[in-house]
């Protein structure tokens, strides 16, 4: 890759970073371990929705082995409302390969660290750089934004294989001496200055080695493929209460979407079937009166699936047995549950 402003495009982002870093608390650290709970945080999440998280997490797992062995539900608990919750399982098992395999000491190499649960090429990156100040390249979206226009690379940044492309351009113009900066330095640039519309040029510190800003095309990288359509999925939730005033909750299964998290009976909605009948049947539970018939109507977006849910508030009393994954609860058992956003909205609506 032929650039000639290496060392002065290193210099500026290094400095500017060290000047202008926003003051984060994963900042004030240089334990790998902190760093990585931080990192994953991040994944998909903004930055000030981490933060409050992040200071409760750690003053709950203050140490690798606090975390490794804590009760699964608890920690999705503590993890409730960040989402992607399958992050906070695989840190999890992550951590205590490091406790049981690694005397409880992250890695310090790309090789062994990359081979821990949840741990892909960024995160792995990342917590060498920051914690370890190894000069290893740690590339996320705001990265190839950032060097997409700098360096002109055209190839589409949506093929997994274009990934490689920006991993060697971040080994070619990383700081040696402040590794841990200077990728920071790309993180923040993206996020702050070389944003997805309306680049603010006029504040970037490496303007002047931007090939893209010479060229005046900033708004037309990184090039990016359209993704597939999202899919749409009705459900019909109902939130069921026996005469001792308990709802009725099930456990979603051990993998996939949320998993092992609580929720009220959701019932797709298809058009040849009843889900009045389809609840009865799965739930051993017969409607006896709907007490609201639109408690609540919602979208709730994941990345790639929306949830469209229509909720009723139903008394209910037993028929047959319910199934082994659900049982009723009062409120104040279901408190202390791991529940998602969707979920949340409509125990918000009950209190």
């Amino acid at each position: 890759m032929n650039y000639k402003f290496k060392e002065q495009f290193r210099q500026n982002l290094v400095e500017w970073f060290q000047r202008e870093k926003r003051d984060l608390p994963w900042r004030r650290t240089s334990d790998p371990y902190k760093i990585w709970v931080s990192e994953v945080m991040l994944q998909q999440t903004r930055v000030d929705t981490v933060i409050p998280y992040y200071n409760r997490f750690l003053e709950k797992y203050p140490t690798l082995e606090s975390l490794a062995y804590a009760p699964q539900e608890e920690l999705l608990k503590m993890w409730e409302g960040l989402g992607y919750y399958s992050r906070a399982r695989n840190l999890q098992a992550g951590v205590k390969e490091v406790v049981e395999k690694y005397n409880s000491v992250v890695p310090d190499n790309r090789h062994d660290i990359s081979k821990l649960k949840g741990v892909g090429p960024y995160t792995a990156g990342a917590v060498l750089s920051i914690a370890y100040k190894k000069p290893e390249h740690a590339v996320d979206g705001n990265v190839m934004r950032v060097l997409s226009r700098v360096l002109h690379i055209e190839e589409d940044i949506a093929l997994p294989k274009t990934k490689k492309v920006f991993e060697e351009a971040v080994e070619m113009l990383i700081d040696q001496d402040h590794p841990g900066d200077f990728n920071q330095g790309l993180m923040d640039l993206g996020a702050m200055i070389c944003t997805p519309t309306s680049p603010k040029c006029l504040l970037c510190p490496v303007r002047d080695y931007c090939t893209a800003f010479h060229e005046g095309d900033m708004d037309k990288l990184p090039i990016k493929t359209k993704k597939t359509k999202t899919k749409k999925v009705q459900y019909k939730v109902y939130v069921a209460i026996n005469s001792d005033d308990h709802y009725l909750l099930e456990k979603r299964p051990s993998k996939g979407l949320l998993a092992d998290m609580w929720q009220f009976p959701m019932i797709e909605i298809k058009d040849d079937m009843n889900s009045e009948e389809q609840f009865t049947t799965h739930y051993g539970s017969s409607i006896k009166k709907v007490l609201n018939n639109n408690l609540l109507s919602f979208k709730h977006i994941f990345s790639h699936l929306i949830w469209e849910m229509e909720c009723s508030l139903v008394k209910v009393e037993l028929i047959s047995e319910i199934p082994s994954n659900a049982g009723f609860y009062s409120k104040d058992e279901i408190k202390k549950l791991p529940m998602s956003v969707p979920m949340q909205k409509i125990v918000n609506v009950l209190n």
